[in-house]
C-alpha cells in the first residue's frame, strides 16, 4: 500500500496549499474519495468548506459541478432537463450539475425536501432518472455538501435517508492563530486556489479506489465494527441507531485509512478514529438525552470506551 500512501501524501500536500492547518479534515476527505463515499461538512460560513471542494477537484483535474441550493430550486435544476429540439424533432437531455465528477452541494439544507431527494438516486445508485430515462454518472463521483449549523431560518433539516447516504459528517472549525496569520500571508496578492495545479489524474483515483479493497481486515476487527454499530442501536439514550450501511461505511473507510497510512491491514486505531465521523450523523438520540448534555459524539465515545478492543489477530504485523 506504499503507492496509496504516496498518492495520498501528494494530494494532501497540494490541497494544504489552500486549506491551512486542517490536515485531519483533509485526510478524511481523501478517505471519503478513496472509499467512494460522500462528505457532509457542517460548519459556519467562511472556514473553507467551498475551498476544500474546489481544491480537491483542481488537484485531481476533474470536473466540478456546483449547486447553490435555495428554497425555490427545482429537482430539474439538479439533475437536468429534457428539452424539445425543433430542428431534430426530438427531446434532448441537458445534464444538470449533478453529472460532474465532484459535486459541491452548497448549503444543501436550504433546498426543499423534494429538491434534496433529487440527490438520493445519484448518491446511492450512480445514476439519475429524468423523464423515465436513466443517465449514468461519471465513474468518479463524489458529493461534497455543506450546511450552516447556526442559521436555521429558511432551511429544511436533512431527512435521515439523506444523511445516511453521506459516508461522513465533519466540521472544519476555526483555524489556530498561527494558521490564520498564514492564511493572511498566503492571500496577500492572490488566492492560492488560482494557481493550484492537478497533481493526480482521475485514472489514478479510480485505480486507488480499487486497490484499497484488498486491504485485509481480520475477523476480530470486523466483529469490532459490527459491535460498535449494534451498540448505537441498543444504547439507552439512542432513539435510532446506525444502519448496516453504517457498518459497511466504517469497514470501507477503515480500509482507506489503513492504505493512506501505508498499511495493508486495518488496526483498531483505524476504527476508533473513524467511528464518530462515520456513525454520529446516523444516530438520533432520545429526547431526554440532550437534557443530560449528551450528543451523538459523546455516546459513540462512551461505546468505544466500554467495548473490548481486539488484539492479537487485529494487530498482526504485515508488510505495507
Amino acid at each position: 500500500m506504499k503507492d496509496i500512501k504516496i498518492f495520498s501524501d501528494i494530494l494532501i500536500k497540494n490541497i494544504e496549499q489552500v486549506i491551512v492547518g486542517k490536515r485531519e479534515v483533509v485526510e478524511l476527505a481523501i478517505i471519503n474519495l478513496l472509499s467512494q463515499g460522500h462528505l457532509l461538512i457542517d460548519d459556519v460560513p467562511g472556514v473553507g468548506k467551498t475551498m476544500l471542494a474546489r481544491s480537491l477537484a483542481q488537484s485531481i483535474g476533474c470536473s466540478l459541478g456546483r449547486i447553490q441550493f435555495t428554497p425555490d430550486m427545482l429537482p430539474s435544476d439538479v439533475t437536468g432537463v429534457s428539452i424539445f429540439n425543433q430542428a431534430k424533432h426530438e427531446f434532448q437531455f441537458r445534464p444538470g450539475p449533478i453529472l460532474s465528477e465532484i459535486v459541491l452541494a452548497d448549503e444543501i439544507n436550504r433546498a426543499t425536501p423534494k429538491t434534496q431527494s433529487a440527490l438520493l438516486e445519484a448518491m446511492q445508485e450512480g445514476q439519475v432518472t429524468v423523464d423515465g430515462i436513466s443517465h449514468a454518472l461519471p465513474r468518479l463521483f463524489m458529493v461534497l455538501a455543506t450546511q450552516n449549523p447556526i442559521e436555521y431560518e429558511g432551511t429544511f433539516r436533512l431527512p435521515e435517508a439523506q444523511l445516511d447516504r453521506f459516508l461522513m459528517k465533519v466540521e472544519l472549525g476555526y483555524p489556530e492563530m498561527e494558521n490564520e496569520i498564514e492564511i493572511l500571508d498566503r492571500q496577500q496578492f492572490k488566492h492560492p486556489i488560482e494557481t493550484l495545479k492537478p497533481v493526480v489524474t482521475v485514472e489514478h483515483v479510480l485505480k486507488a479506489q480499487q486497490l484499497i479493497r484488498s486491504v485485509e481486515i481480520a475477523t476480530s476487527i470486523k466483529r469490532y465494527i459490527v459491535e460498535i454499530v449494534r451498540k448505537t442501536r441498543s444504547h439507552s439514550d439512542a432513539y435510532l441507531g446506525a444502519s448496516p450501511r453504517g457498518s459497511l461505511g466504517l469497514y470501507r473507510a477503515s480500509q482507506a485509512r489503513a492504505a493512506i497510512s501505508g498499511r495493508s491491514y486495518v488496526i483498531p486505531d483505524d476504527i476508533q478514529a473513524l467511528a464518530v465521523p462515520v456513525l454520529a450523523h446516523r444516530m438520533i438520540l432520545a429526547p431526554g438525552a440532550h437534557l443530560q448534555d449528551l450528543d451523538e459524539e459523546k455516546v459513540i465515545a462512551e461505546i468505544l470506551e466500554r467495548l473490548t478492543v481486539p488484539g492479537g489477530e487485529g494487530s498482526m504485523q504485515k508488510g505495507g
